[in-house]
């Protein structure tokens, strides 16, 4: 089923399921479900996602990683209610879980409780201290998902107290890591501290299309038409596109 799943052929994934016998899901190694876990959420087969869930409900006391699937699955399904009951009951949540119910939370524009989530997860009152360090030392990337999370949700926000205390606490090594650089520029821009954007902005060797268009917007957000458009102008061609376009107009 992984192979299947490699090749995003999810509904042959399913089928070979269907053939064994949901009857017979205990017998199935917990690896086995989160296959067909997986398949489920790219498929967007919600009604079996449950199924199973009720099937193999104690696999997710025991298994992180079931758990983990299992809401990964939930969120993929826009069932973010399910998802949510599944995080609360998990003890031993991991920073993967966190970071993907903060990413639901504020894509359905529920950012105070993306907020409420990276501040639990910030708390060694609240969350096991070896949790945090995981996520500090030995698991980076898994923490990506977190802080991006957070700066979008205060960016929706538009909360600049909020953002300083957000900025304040990511880690100096992510500061430069894929979607942040780009997300901080936002969220500056947003909160009307442009000079905040414009110090991120410069400090990206080769801005890609995405940040040159997120600083134009930051400058038009903050009446600062002039700017935007003697940024407009010094965009290379091949990284015009027709958000870039807009934000400039």
């Amino acid at each position: 089923m992984k192979l299947l799943n490699d090749k995003k052929q999810f509904e042959k994934a399913l089928a070979i399921f269907d053939q064994y016998g949901i009857s017979n899901i205990l017998t199935l190694s917990n690896f086995t479900i989160t296959q067909v876990l997986k398949a489920c959420a790219h498929m967007g087969d919600l009604q079996r996602g449950k199924v199973i869930h009720n099937l193999i409900a104690s696999k997710t006391e025991n298994d992180i990683y079931v758990s983990s699937t299992l809401i990964h699955m939930y969120v993929h399904c826009a069932d973010i209610a399910s998802a949510q009951s599944l995080f609360d009951s998990t003890k031993n949540k991991t920073p993967q879980m966190y970071g993907m119910m903060m990413k639901s939370y504020v894509e359905n524009n529920l950012a105070q409780k993306t907020i409420e989530l990276f501040n639990e997860l910030k708390n060694p009152a609240d969350v096991n201290t070896i949790l945090l360090n995981q996520m500090k030392l030995d698991d980076i990337q898994s923490s990506i998902p977190i802080y991006l999370s957070a700066i979008k949700a205060v960016s929706q926000i538009g909360d600049y107290s909020k953002a300083q205390s957000i900025v304040k606490q990511i880690p100096d090594c992510l500061l430069v890591e894929n979607q942040i650089p780009g997300a901080l520029i936002d969220l500056w821009g947003k909160v009307g501290s442009v000079d905040e954007a414009k110090l991120i902005f410069d400090k990206i060797r080769q801005p890609n299309a995405i940040e040159y268009t997120i600083m134009v917007n930051s400058y038009g957000l903050n009446g600062m038409g002039m700017q935007a458009i003697a940024l407009f102008h010094q965009i290379p061609r091949e990284l015009l596109g027709e958000a870039t376009y807009v934000c400039a107009l």
